[in-house]
């Protein structure tokens, strides 16, 4: 299943994006994943926000804010044009929770982690990319 992290300083952004960043993004990725809009499937995009202290984060030029966001998916659920809208689309949802626009957009990095198929667990069990399509599918497999 879907997981996304967005990693911001405290204060980067909006009062409004902060309410709304974590459903935007997990939005976004099971969008781009083409998992059907369920409660099952929203229930499984796991969406973490993780403020980084004042002064936790830095460059050699600057002191702006950047953006880090995470998304770990099964190995196979993205094809490269799905990473691509993928990265695109949480790149402009970053910058409009932040109030940035799109000359910001080398501020926000999107780094996709592919999870080998059968390394992830959920409910004490191993769950495989084929039980994913199958669930998406509406089918059960014998896994």
């Amino acid at each position: 299943m879907p997981m996304i992290r967005l990693t911001v300083p405290t204060g980067a952004l909006t009062e409004q994006g902060r309410t709304t960043i974590q459903r935007d993004l997990a939005a976004v990725l099971l969008r781009w994943e083409g998992a059907p809009d369920s409660a099952f499937f929203r229930a499984q995009a796991w969406s973490h926000l993780v403020e980084l202290p004042e002064g936790a984060q830095t460059t050699a030029e600057d002191d702006e804010p950047r953006f880090l966001v995470d998304v770990t998916v099964p190995q196979g659920a993205l094809s490269e044009r799905r990473k691509a809208g993928l990265v695109e689309e949480a790149t402009k949802t970053v910058l409009g929770a932040a109030g940035l626009g799109p000359d910001d957009a080398l501020r926000v990095w999107v780094l996709v982690h592919e999870q080998p198929d059968g390394t992830w667990g959920a409910g004490g069990a191993v769950v495989r990319y084929a039980d994913l399509v199958a669930l998406a599918k509406g089918r059960r497999t014998d896994a």
